[in-house]
């Protein structure tokens, strides 16, 4: 008996997401081919953790 054939017929996944991401990439909050340098990247992390400390 072939027990592969069996039962109903497998559904397969569309691969698409539920929804849309409010920062996708390509979208016009982030751009495709746009990144942020390393000196805004530490700049940020910076602020945040004064922002941390204080509160």
């Amino acid at each position: 008996m072939d027990y592969g054939k069996t039962g109903g017929p497998v559904k397969k996944g569309k691969n698409a997401p539920r929804h849309k991401e409010h920062n996708a990439k390509g979208s016009n909050k982030n751009p495709f081919g746009q990144s942020a340098t390393k000196a805004e990247l530490l700049a940020r992390m910076k602020a945040a953790a004064e922002a941390k400390k204080q509160g």
